[in-house]
């Protein structure tokens, strides 16, 4: 019997990094040495047997930046409130982030996977325009 891990709702290996693992017959202390063996699944009679080489398939997602742009009409006070309250930056912190995006024109905030990315900078966004500031934020890719 050999049951994958595609086939479970609830997968306690993977909280540990394991990407692959399947159950198998509990093999008894008498069998042959070189079996496979895992953790015991708490259920008699089987065993859980990891995929070593299933673990290197396991890729980054691609990451994204969240940029600030400048403009002449937001007060540098909002901007560092909104890199306190949105990307969770100390006060000096975000005083040096806003300085560099008032001296240069943007500044990259942080780096986030896409879905993340593309939240904190709509975020930012709508926060800006209930506040009636024109502050622009944006990501791409890292």
């Amino acid at each position: 019997m050999t049951i994958t891990n595609d086939h479970c709702l609830l997968n306690p290996l993977t909280q540990h990094g394991v990407t692959r693992w399947r159950l198998e017959p509990k093999q008894s202390h008498d069998d042959k040495p070189g079996t496979p063996s895992g953790p015991d699944d708490g259920r008699s009679g089987t065993q859980a047997v990891i995929d070593a080489e299933a673990e290197d398939d396991v890729t980054q997602p691609p990451m994204y930046r969240v940029v600030l742009l400048n403009d002449d009409f937001t007060p540098m006070e909002f901007v560092v409130l909104v890199l306190v309250k949105f990307f969770a930056k100390s006060e000096a912190a975000a005083t040096a982030l806003m300085l560099e995006v008032h001296q240069k024109g943007r500044a990259v905030v942080g780096v986030y996977s896409k879905e993340i990315a593309e939240t904190k900078a709509h975020l930012v966004n709508t926060f800006s325009r209930q506040h009636e500031f024109p502050l622009l934020c944006q990501y791409e890719k890292d």
